[in-house]
């Protein structure tokens, strides 16, 4: 078991007045090693606190007096200190199978962990579950969970998890829906394997056997220009339109039988078919916005209340972590590094730099931003060339497609804005930084979060 590093102590914190300091590794409380950041949570919640220290090399023991229940005051390095469970699922259509070498090390980190799960929304499909981790969850309430279920029939999901243990594992979500852990479901659709007539048995065992799962969301598959010898394949326009139509159907079923739509489809299949997104009922809550589903439909109602004066409403950033004090943000839920450019913006309109989906979304509403902004704007849409295939989302845009964009753009600019979720801190996905980016544009380049408030915000003239 490797030890977490402190990374920060908030000043005027029990920890740091009893001398607690950046790079001390945590190595137990009050006797005991705790194997992850939900474990140290419930155990630095005592009043009295005797800590285990290495710093330096050296043992250190601090004892800390504090209100019980308040927090310590420190943030780890890592959420997971025994072992991360990793995944032993060969899943064709996992995208991390479609990468190119060379990319972050962690990117290539398969997990199949319930903690992580639990802490910051990840999919488990459960094969590696336990009874023990069962115990664990319903002792200490460890929801919403996220399930990737794919298929009830158990010879589709087995065959589509390439593992045996995927045709019985879904006996774990039963286990916990029938003791009220909140759980998440989500399908991937890939055509001819799960659409069709296995997409609506799965619905139809769904709303008979886990009626009680907050949502399920359904995406289709991705496929990059790097899955090479991969049998699966993307949408067609009319695929999409029929599995969409599945799901519709059961959402009305589901609606008559358990009082909730329950199926939620992502705005990819949307936008394949060419068909409008849903109305903001139709996502009961937005509860897999970062799934990519919903998204489209909750920029539009903050155009619309942005309009009307009001800035509240926007969906919350899942997993628990942000409840635990000493999680790090990990992932695309990492802060981003926003940066603003030494140089002026000139008076050219603003340029709005996005995929191809997020060109769709946007070119109804640049009337309506022009007028909340005060500035004229324009649309930069970036193929995604690094990766290729169907991925057209403007979160898995590359440093180096952009910078090329912006070196070629021949258009008017006063200012580009691109959305920080292609970021991880300040970097892209192909370890390009924004400030490289930026060097290559006629124009500041500023990276905004995905929300119509920080982009009129951003381009406010």
């Amino acid at each position: 078991m490797s030890h977490p590093t402190i990374l920060d102590v908030e000043p005027g914190s029990p920890a740091a007045g009893a001398g607690l300091t950046t790079g001390d590794e945590l190595v137990s409380v009050n006797g005991v090693v705790p194997v992850d950041v939900i474990e140290y949570q419930q155990l630095v919640d005592d009043p009295e606190l005797d800590i285990e220290l290495i710093r330096g090399g050296d043992p250190v023991q601090v004892t800390i007096d504090k209100a019980p229940g308040a927090p310590l005051g420190i943030r780890l390095s890592s959420s997971i200190f025994d072992r991360v469970q990793t995944c032993d699922n060969h899943c064709e259509f996992c995208f991390i199978y479609q990468l190119p070498p060379g990319m972050r090390q962690s990117l290539y980190l398969k997990d199949d962990d319930y903690r992580l799960s639990f802490l910051y929304g990840n999919f488990t499909t459960l094969t590696r579950f336990t009874e023990l981790d069962l115990a664990r969850v319903i002792e200490e309430k460890l929801g919403p969970l996220y399930v990737s279920i794919h298929a009830t029939d158990p010879e589709v999901r087995a065959a589509m998890l390439r593992n045996p243990r995927g045709a019985t594992s879904l006996r774990w979500l039963r286990g916990l829906l029938e003791h009220g852990i909140d759980v998440h479901g989500q399908i991937v659709l890939c055509p001819g394997v799960n659409d069709g007539t296995v997409l609506e048995q799965t619905c139809a065992e769904i709303v008979a056997r886990y009626g009680r799962l907050a949502s399920v969301g359904i995406v289709p598959l991705g496929v990059s220009r790097y899955a090479t010898g991969m049998s699966l394949r993307a949408h067609t326009a009319a695929e999409a339109a029929a599995d969409l139509d599945i799901i519709e159907s059961w959402q009305a079923t589901a609606m008559h039988h358990i009082g909730r739509r329950l199926f939620q489809a992502s705005d990819e299949l949307y936008l394949m078919a060419g068909r409008e997104v849903p109305a903001t009922a139709a996502y009961e809550g937005f509860p897999q916005h970062e799934n990519g589903i919903g998204m489209i439909r909750a920029f539009y109602d903050e155009v619309t209340r942005l309009e009307a004066g009001t800035h509240d409403g926007l969906p919350q950033i899942t997993g628990e972590w942000r409840t635990i004090q000493s999680a790090p943000a990990t992932g695309y839920r990492a802060p981003t590094v926003t940066m603003r450019s030494k140089r002026p913006g000139g008076p050219g309109p603003a340029v709005i730099v996005t995929g191809a989906y997020g060109a769709i979304a946007l070119r109804p509403l640049l009337p309506r931003l022009e007028a909340l902004a005060g500035r004229n704007l324009r649309i930069l849409e970036i193929p995604n060339d690094f990766f290729g295939g169907n991925v057209a989302v403007a979160g898995l845009l590359v440093g180096q497609d952009v910078a090329r964009a912006l070196q070629a753009d021949a258009g008017p600019a006063g200012l580009y804005v691109l959305a920080d979720s292609a970021l991880k801190g300040d970097v892209f996905l192909d370890d390009i930084s924004l400030a490289e980016v930026a060097a290559a544009a006629s124009a500041p380049l500023l990276a905004v979060p995905p929300s119509a408030e920080s982009l009129v915000a951003a381009v406010a003239a």
